[in-house]
This record gives structure tokens, C-alpha cells and sequence, in this order.
């Protein structure tokens, strides 16, 4: 079947967003509302689209434009408008500059590290960065670092302030010069005759500590987390991590990943271990301050392209990888810093240019980690059927989870025939249940797929969007409204 590309894709958003206003389209049939009820959701609590990509009219909507929290279904607006108006291409750059003058290796005075937003800096790609400031001469830092992180202008951020787990990884802040998501991975080692646990933390860097190390017991695995007796506690520019409880063998090797330091003692602590591994010396402190102006960076770190981004923001739900994205937004159309303001205001454009209404949007981060985000069926069904006529239309699809296969939805339509058939985002909050995303049938025939649960009873609710998922899968193609009398 043949897709509108560039105006005639427009003119195809535009028909959808008449088809939605038009006489109300037919309801959830009947099997697919016994669902949600059965699990003691009411109807008035759901909002749903099912539409073949393409068609001028959904084939059946429920409150399609009720606003709702989406919780990371809201991901698809933000790497949508990020592939859209950056490119798929588009990287992100890390540049070092000498703070002093280079004599015989050694830099007298700081490296400058100067940050862009990338929202994924990984060891394997940090050490790579270490290692290119070593080939390219610099052998020893002697005054410490400076880091410009002025490229996102933020208010501060509270890590409690969402769900009361301010060492959860996905609730660090986004940050201009954002390393390995400011994570420390503890991994739980089993000794080979089983007498001791041991603890390791990657990365290895001097800023965390480990202290007491779990005793290893008999019994099943099960919560582990609870039996290890954890403890952080913070010092003088770093912290110790103690677990000085139980750990049971039948757990094998377990690992928690933990969000300890804040920004600039984490990248100095990166820092200070990889420059090292490389062959490099470093002393002095930390701090925040610019990047000389006028100047060629002396050595420079690219980021991935974005469409390798969107994968993980989408198949993996990554947070806070979503949250530097959209600040990254407010760079298409408006000079540094970003802010937030400016990001809202760079998808409101976006949005508006597309044809795209959405009266409704209220968006906080661009990750769907919020309260206060709504969005409704109705608009999400349209952002995906433009985003299907779209030049970027593989890379985002691509970006999806596949059912049964890959991402979030790994364990879930195992036992179906819609199996590696369904390619959707997810979300998941306390009270909110999502997928959206797109369903090819039987016959080859391609369906845009949107369901939200906002209700006390929402975590009840995914056997009944799997079972919408699988519905269409089976039926969309043949179904036809009853008729009413």
C-alpha cells in the first residue's frame, strides 16, 4: 500500500485530525471493553485509537480526545520531533580544552571540558576519548578541571522529588555534560566455593568506596535487595556504599545500579580513572566555569548518531536519555542556553507546523517521568500516522519495541501469533498503564495502535492492551461496527 510522503503526508495528518472531529466513530467492541472491566477498570478511565496508517477515520475510538498522563508513551512526541528537526544523523559534541600552556606532555593549568548535551556518553566511548587526549600529547593534567555545563540553563534538580528514590538512576537530572548517566553499577560475585560475596563497582573510580561486603547465606534469591543490608553514606567529596546484610548464593551474580555523586565529582572521578588507564597523571580539584572563547578545542568526543539514540530511548524507556533529548529541542530554533521553556515552546512549533494539533499537550521533561504530562489518544494516533508518512518513518519504527522479541516488550505476547508483529513504546506509572505504536496484521495491512488506562487499578489493565494488541492483529481487517437502531 502506497504512503504519502512530504505535503501529501500533511494532507493526510490534516484529514485524520477532520476524521476525529467528524460524527463519533464507533466504540471498543465489545470483547475488547469486557477486558478492561473485567479487570475492574471502567470504561470512563480508558482512552483509545485503533486506525488502519493512512486512513482517513479510525476504525474505533474511546475518549480519543480525553487528556491523560501517557507516562512514557509521551517518549514518541519528544524522538518523533527530535528525528523530524535535527536529522537523523545528528551528533552531539564533548570538546577538551587546555586551560594553560603544553609543555613535554604537561598541561600547567586545567583541562576544559566543555559539555553538549549528549545523551549518552558511555565508558567504552569515554575511555576512547582518554585515550585520543593521550595520543594527541597530553600526558599530564596538573591544575584539575573546569567543566562548562552552561549549554542547559536548569533549576536545580531534586532527585526525591518523584517517587522519593533520589539514587534511582532514572531519576537523575539531565546535565550538559551528562557521563554514563552518573551511575555507579555494583556487581554481587559469588566466591567459587560460595564462602564470600564479593563487590565490585563499575566504574572503579576513587569517589565511591565499597565498605562492608554481604554475608553469603542458604535460601532462595527473592528479594535480595532487602536482605543485603545497603547503606550509602556521603563524604567529603565522594561516598561509601555498605552491605553489611545477607546475600543469598542462590542468587548467582546480581548487580544494582546506583546514582550516587553529583554531576562534577562524577565526571572528575571518571576522569581521574580512565585518563590513568590510559597513561596519563592528574591532580587538583573540580569546578564549574566557561570554555575560552574564540578557541579550537584541543581534542573532540562524538556522540552517536540519534538514531541510535531514539533506540534506546524508545525500546529501553530510558529517562533520562528522553529528558537531554528535549532539552536538546530547544536548540533547533533558539540560541544556547536551553531551558525548558524553550523546549516546550520548540515542540509547540514543531507540532503546529506539522499539522499536528494537540490542544491538550501538557509536556514537563519530554520523558512521560511526570504527573503532570497529559496527552490524549486521539493526538498520539495522528503524531504516529505522520511520523508513518514521514521521511524518517524507518527510524522511528525502527526505534520501537518489537513484541515478544526485543526492548520492554521482551517478555511480553510470548504465546501469540503477534509475535515480532507489533512494534510499540510503553508506559508504566503508578496509576497509568500505555502502548502505543503501530500492528501489522495477517494480511500485511498496517495499524496504528494508542490505548492509555489512567485508574487506581492501572496495573491490572496489560492484559487488556495485550489483548487490544492481539485483537487487531486478528480482527481489525474484518471488523465491522454493529449497527445501532
Amino acid at each position: 500500500m502506497s504512503r504519502p510522503r512530504g505535503l501529501a503526508g500533511a494532507c493526510a495528518a490534516g484529514a485524520f485530525a477532520l476524521a476525529l472531529s467528524s460524527p463519533a466513530p464507533a466504540m471498543l467492541p465489545r470483547e475488547l471493553a469486557r477486558a478492561f472491566l473485567d479487570q475492574g477498570v471502567p470504561l470512563t478511565h480508558v482512552s483509545a485509537v485503533v486506525q488502519e496508517t493512512g486512513a482517513r477515520r479510525p476504525l474505533f475510538a474511546q475518549q480519543a480526545d480525553k487528556p491523560m498522563n501517557p507516562a512514557s508513551v509521551m517518549k514518541l512526541v519528544t524522538t518523533f520531533a527530535a528525528l523530524d528537526l535535527l536529522g537523523r544523523d545528528h551528533r552531539w559534541r564533548t570538546d577538551a580544552y587546555l586551560g594553560g600552556p603544553l609543555v613535554d606532555g604537561r598541561l600547567d593549568g586545567p583541562l576544559v571540558l566543555k559539555g553538549g548535551g549528549d545523551p549518552k556518553i558511555t565508558i567504552e566511548q569515554w575511555e576512547a576519548f582518554m585515550a585520543a587526549l593521550r595520543a594527541r600529547g597530553l600526558a599530564e593534567v596538573s591544575g584539575g578541571l573546569v567543566l562548562d555545563r552552561t549549554l542547559f540553563r536548569l533549576p536545580a534538580h531534586d532527585p526525591s522529588a518523584f517517587d522519593a528514590e533520589p539514587m534511582r538512576p532514572y531519576n537523575v537530572g539531565p546535565d550538559a555534560l551528562l557521563v554514563n548517566f552518573k551511575s555507579v553499577r555494583f556487581r554481587f560475585l559469588p566466591s567459587p566455593d560460595g564462602t564470600a560475596i564479593d563487590v565490585l563497582a563499575e566504574p572503579p573510580i576513587s569517589e565511591v568506596v565499597v565498605g562492608a561486603k554481604p554475608a553469603p547465606v542458604d535460601g532462595p534469591c527473592g528479594d535480595w535487595r532487602a536482605t543485603i543490608g545497603a547503606s550509602f553514606a556521603a563524604r567529603p567529596a565522594g561516598a561509601v556504599a555498605s552491605f553489611a546484610g545477607r546475600y543469598p548464593r542462590d542468587c548467582g551474580e546480581r548487580d544494582w545500579n546506583v546514582a550516587l555523586l553529583d554531576h562534577p565529582g562524577y565526571v572528575q572521578g571518571m576522569f581521574r580513572t580512565y585518563f590513568a588507564a590510559a597513561g596519563g597523571a592528574y591532580s587538583g580539584a573540580v569546578r564549574d566555569g566557561p570554555a575560552p572563547a574564540g578557541t579550537a578545542p584541543y581534542a573532540t568526543m562524538d556522540s552517536l548518531p540519534l538514531y541510535e539514540i531514539v533506540r534506546d530511548v524508545n525500546k529501553l524507556s530510558n529517562n533520562v536519555m528522553a529528558r537531554q533529548l528535549f532539552l536538546t529541542l530547544a536548540l533547533a530554533g533558539s540560541p544556547p542556553p536551553a531551558t525548558i521553556e524553550k523546549a516546550r515552546e520548540a515542540v509547540r512549533r514543531w507540532a503546529a507546523g506539522r499539522r499536528l494539533p494537540m490542544p491538550e499537550l501538557v509536556i514537563e521533561n519530554g520523558s512521560g517521568l511526570s504527573r503532570q504530562e497529559r496527552l490524549s489518544a486521539g493526538s498520539l494516533a495522528r503524531l504516529l500516522d505522520a511520523a508513518d508518512a514521514s521521511p524518517v518513518r524507518e527510524e522511528f519504527a525502527s526505534s520501537l519495541a518489537v513484541a515478544a522479541l526485543d526492548g520492554t516488550l521482551q517478555r511480553r505476547f510470548q504465546n501469540g501469533s503477534v509475535a515480532g508483529q507489533a512494534l510499540l513504546k510503553t508506559g508504566s506509572l503508578e496509576g497509568v498503564r500505555a502502548l502505543a505504536g503501530y500492528v501489522i496484521d495477517a494480511q500485511g495491512r498496517r495499524w496504528t495502535v494508542v490505548a492509555m488506562v489512567n485508574h487506581p487499578n492501572a496495573s491490572r489493565a496489560q492484559s487488556a492492551l495485550d489483548a487490544l494488541v492481539g485483537w487487531t492483529y486478528r480482527n481489525a481487517s474484518s471488523w465491522r461496527p454493529p449497527v445501532t437502531r
